[in-house]
């Protein structure tokens, strides 16, 4: 279920994934904050499943509460685990399918399945494709082992709805060209493009100070040299071949003013203002641009080029949003334009669309599917209860409550399925043991299915890490005895 967070500034935020939530709750036990970072390492790891990990470790810690009770040993307790850890990855490999990244269908059902619980479930049809596209795009399939998702950029518009997202092949920039007074134009095709870092303004001298002009014919030459002075700047830039320019946002003085503006329009120059400094590395890497910091230097080979830049008015509402595509270097870097209603939506979305981005990166590191809807939870319970049985001592009773504890994930997808939870599990341990180890809960029809043929499937690397994680971090606190607080020096 979706939890609504109202912070202390009284900003609102809605979403169910683990990762936000713990990350906003305020804790103060150290036991606490370390499964804060275990669902943060769950996030850097997979992307999704950073619920499930803590939920599996919160069982655990459950399940050694009952062998302390028993008298058995942490440090028994925790190398049992650790050892049963091993042996569920080895069960999760086992029964794992290997996936071709060709298989774009194949990758989109491992997307909507990460999307199935998120707010903006209904729309994964149009958000599952995006996902897979914008990494298939930007990875040569064949031989690529990982995926760097700073190579994605996901820009967000509010108005219209999830259904108005957009893959965009190129560079969106979140607002429409500043065109000033005298117009300037909103399309230009076979765009010379160069981003500039110095000011289109009157220069200012380093410390603060007041020129006082005391006649008008002092204050008419002050203008005209300003006046001069920036045409001067728009006449070097005119002559590199450049008619888009991207100008860095300042916080010295103003990036640009009204007359800088009034002159690149006159020389049909197309200018995009507050270009954020942490977008400048994606800008380069897309356009094959230089950012270049003084005039001097702004030279034709600093300029990069795209078939067409236009600005357009996004639809559903009146924004305006420039967009740069047919770029050189395709393939390296993207773009996702995200829609939303209001500003809850548009960042649950944002959100989501990271996790499923992060889905496909996890079938990308490694390449195999297992089935969903807590089908391989209950299988490694299954088996890891039977290896149990072979263990003599201590061992085999931590072993089997390690199994035990796993069975939580079918347990609580029943129960916030609507679905008689015990009942449920039960029969889904029975089919198992006949062996059929792709059964897994089927939410929509409230019973038990086959998982792959509902095409509810997962990356393994998810499952693998989130058992792994959750459970190294669950010996790391059985081999704590004691809390000690020390007085600040």
């Amino acid at each position: 279920m979706d939890k609504m967070i109202q912070r202390g500034d009284g900003e609102v935020i809605i979403t169910n994934d683990g990762a936000t939530i713990l990350g906003q709750m305020s804790v103060f036990h150290p036991c606490a904050k370390m499964l804060v970072e275990l669902s943060k390492s769950q996030d850097i790891e997979a992307g999704d499943g950073t619920t499930s990990v803590v939920v599996l470790a919160g069982s655990m810690l459950n399940a050694c509460s009952d062998l302390l009770a028993k008298g058995i040993h942490p440090t028994m307790i925790a190398d049992s685990f650790k050892a049963a850890a091993e042996k569920a990855e080895e069960v999760l490999q086992g029964m794992s399918k290997p996936v071709d990244l060709r298989a774009r269908e194949t990758l989109i059902n491992a997307v909507v399945t990460c999307l199935s619980s998120k707010v903006v479930s209904q729309n994964s049809d149009i958000l599952a494709p995006v996902a897979v596209d914008a990494v298939l795009n930007i990875i040569n399939p064949e031989s690529a082992v990982n995926v760097d998702l700073n190579d994605i950029r996901i820009v967000k518009q509010l108005g219209g709805t999830v259904d108005d997202t957009e893959l965009v092949p190129g560079i969106v920039f979140e607002k429409g060209a500043n065109k000033g007074a005298a117009g300037g134009p909103t399309r230009i095709e076979k765009a010379k493009i160069g981003l500039i870092q110095f000011h289109l303004s009157a220069p200012k001298t380093d410390m603060e100070n007041n020129v006082v002009v005391s006649d008008y014919a002092a204050m008419d030459r002050i203008l005209r040299e300003e006046r001069k002075y920036i045409l001067n700047l728009v006449k070097k830039i005119k002559k590199s071949g450049c008619n888009v320019l991207l100008v860095q946002k300042s916080i010295l003085r103003d990036a640009y003013n009204d007359l800088s503006l009034h002159f690149l329009a006159k020389m049909d120059i197309m200018v995009i203002t507050e270009v954020e400094r942490t977008d400048v590395e994606f800008i380069q890497r897309t356009l094959g641009c230089m950012p270049v910091a003084h005039v001097d230097s702004f030279t034709p080979d600093k300029l990069g080029s795209a078939e067409l830049v236009t600005e357009v008015t996004v639809p559903g509402g009146s924004h305006k949003v420039v967009k740069v595509t047919g770029v050189q270097n395709p393939g390296t870097t993207m773009s996702i334009l995200i829609r939303g209603s209001n500003k809850l939506v548009l960042e649950e979305a944002d959100r989501s669309l990271h996790d499923a981005l992060c889905v496909v990166r996890s079938l990308v590191k490694k390449r195999f599917l297992i089935a969903g809807g807590g089908a391989a939870e209950t299988e490694v319970n299954l088996r890891l209860t039977e290896w149990s049985k072979l263990q003599v001592g201590m061992k085999a009773y931590c072993v089997a409550a390690f199994a035990q504890s796993l069975e939580v994930v079918p347990y609580t997808l029943a129960e916030n399925g609507g679905l008689n939870p015990i009942a449920i599990v039960t029969e889904l341990r029975r089919r198992h043991a006949a062996g059929e180890n792709g059964t897994g809960i089927n939410v929509r029809q409230s019973s038990i299915s086959d998982m792959y043929a509902e095409k509810v499937v997962q990356p393994l690397l998810v499952s693998l890490s989130a058992i792994s994680l959750a459970s190294e971090t669950v010996c790391m606190l059985m081999k704590i005895d004691d809390l000690v607080p020390v007085a600040r020096v």
